[in-house]
């Protein structure tokens, strides 16, 4: 019979090498107590009650526990959460951004960025090759977490068929922080290339304000009459902000 302790977890660094650098890494061997206790209470407590029972500060012990296996994670998570703000900013902060956050490394950035990448395929899952119409709030969801902590503009083209099933879900652009180039021709040049006959445009304002500016009501009307000439419908277009969102249908600008 094999040895079952065989499958016993064994916390193993990505990268040996990345290591907290405001704290002096823990001799080889058994964890002390008081950070295997710690780790063992909060796991519990995540498997019992989900991340509704974990401030952000301690979900984010969780996801850097793999990535810093011999140390104390939480004055990182904390610092963390200081320089972005919240845990899904964290998450969403460019790599450059965080690597500036003394203790972050290869593994820490890595983990963080797999757990940003299973949020948004997981979000994604829920809205592809669904009617987008009859499951709205999903639709809205995905948007909010690729889109609403980004701190440069992005803008995305949700096709859809005769049947308003999400065909595909494009990146077109991406900007600064208060402007993103788009190119009306090339979205409505997609949309016959792929057979759609309707869509659906999505950019994010990173300021967190949904209001709409000049150029942003030009540019769809532009697409919105290019569109009817070649008998697409322009369904709606949402704007993403950090805690709010707005749809151009709702607000009478459709």
């Amino acid at each position: 019979m094999s040895d079952p302790r065989a499958f016993a977890e064994v916390p193993l660094p990505l990268f040996p090498s990345d290591e907290a650098a405001e704290t002096a890494p823990l001799p080889a061997g058994k964890l002390p107590s008081y950070i295997a206790d710690h780790r063992k209470r909060l796991r519990a407590r995540f498997l019992s009650g989900g991340a509704n029972a974990l401030p952000d500060y301690e979900l984010l012990e969780l996801v850097l526990f793999r990535a810093i296996p011999r140390q104390d994670v939480k004055p990182l998570a904390h610092k963390l959460l200081e320089t972005f703000g919240d845990f899904n900013s964290v998450l969403s902060a460019p790599p450059a951004r965080l690597r500036e956050v003394n203790g972050v490394g290869e593994a820490v950035l890595c983990e963080l960025k797999i757990v940003e990448a299973a949020a948004h395929r997981l979000a994604r899952a829920r809205v592809m090759q669904r009617r987008v119409l009859s499951s709205w709030d999903a639709l809205l969801d995905y948007c909010r977490t690729t889109m609403a902590h980004r701190e440069v503009e992005q803008f995305r083209v949700l096709y859809l068929d005769t049947k308003n099933t999400l065909i595909a879900d494009e990146e077109q652009a991406r900007g600064t922080v208060n402007h993103v180039p788009v190119y009306p021709r090339e979205i409505l040049k997609r949309a016959l290339e792929i057979g759609a006959t309707a869509l659906i445009l999505v950019h994010n304002h990173p300021s967190g304000d949904p209001t709409p500016s000049s150029s942003d009501l030009s540019m769809t009307e532009q697409i919105r009459t290019g569109a009817e000439a070649l008998g697409l419908v322009l369904h709606d277009h949402l704007i993403i902000g950090k805690s709010a969102e707005l749809s151009f249908r709702a607000s009478g600008y459709l």
